[in-house]
């Protein structure tokens, strides 16, 4: 079962890795950048292997079992 996240962007992007800390899914950018590097993160469906691939309002990020929206 999936689980949701609502994100609120406040600028006009955030890098991958800050989104999955600042959502509370990695302990750190650095944690973030593995689970990247790991090809646990799928943005809109794709598997993404940018570690600061810019995350923009709309997209979708999925790790782990939690969807995360980008609003």
């Amino acid at each position: 079962m999936s689980k949701n996240i609502q994100f609120k962007l406040t600028t006009e992007y955030v890098e991958l890795c800050n989104l999955l800390k600042l959502t509370g899914l990695a302990d750190s950018g650095g944690r973030g950048k593995s689970m990247v590097a790991e090809g646990l993160v799928r943005v809109d469906g794709v598997m993404e292997s940018r570690k600061t691939a810019k995350i923009r309002h709309g997209q979708t990020v999925l790790v782990d079992g939690y969807t995360i929206q980008i609003e």
